[in-house]
């Protein structure tokens, strides 16, 4: 798997999910057919605000559309959830702002899981040290941290295993909310179902904000 997906990428991901006999949901805005994971659920409420539901718990019908900024933009421009819904639609103030915002909760919910589970190793030295024995399942790199310290990391997984995914879209803030701390520079999640869970997560909360790790380490100085 390539260390982060770009929009071609997530949606030949999500066809294949289709091919392999999974659910599917119709994005409102494009009409293509995908899996769930690769959408964001909106629900209507009785006066007419559509909200969105990251967590699929909300009751009543839905409508699903692309887990990508523009593309529910142009759903707000063109009036998509009117339609979606067969009646007067307005979407919540600060739509994107609540998306991103449950996006965030259900990425570090699921790292709060790993670190109760004892699946997720935090700190730069414990990282280093669990990258020499074993392959990760994620790298966690703290979007404002130095890039000193993300390089060394990187370069030492690079050099001990063929394919290495880091998430770098999370602040050190950010990271320390889901890992009960102030705040998390370096952390890893092990390979597993909450590595596996993270991943649709965290795929999705880069539709809504800039994942800065695909431009970290492409002409840095490999030191390990």
């Amino acid at each position: 798997m390539p260390q982060n997906l770009n929009d071609s990428d997530q949606r030949l991901e999500a066809r294949e999910d289709k091919r392999a006999g999974g659910p599917v949901r119709q994005c409102a805005v494009t009409r293509e057919r995908l899996a769930p994971d690769a959408l964001i659920r909106f629900v209507r409420s009785p006066d007419g605000m559509v909200v969105p539901d990251v967590f699929g718990k909300l009751p009543g019908r839905g409508a699903w559309v692309t887990a990508d900024r523009s593309i529910i933009a142009d759903s707000v421009e063109n009036h998509i959830f009117s339609r979606a819904f067969k009646a007067q639609s307005q979407p919540i103030d600060n739509l994107m702002v609540e998306i991103e915002r449950q996006l965030l909760q259900r990425c570090n919910g699921l790292l709060g899981m790993a670190k109760k589970s004892g699946v997720a190793v935090l700190g730069f030295d414990q990282v280093r040290a669990y990258i020499r024995k074993q392959e990760p399942g994620w790298l966690l790199e703290a979007s404002d941290g130095a890039e000193d310290g993300r390089n060394k990391v990187h370069f030492l997984a690079k050099a001990i295993y063929e394919d290495v995914k880091v998430a770098g879209a999370l602040s050190s803030a950010e990271l320390g909310v889901a890992f009960g701390r102030e705040h998390v520079i370096h952390a890893l999640l092990e390979q597993g179902s909450l590595s596996d869970a993270f991943s649709i997560a965290y795929r999705r909360l880069i539709g809504f904000r800039d994942a800065p790790e695909t431009g970290w380490f492409s002409g840095g100085q490999e030191i390990l």
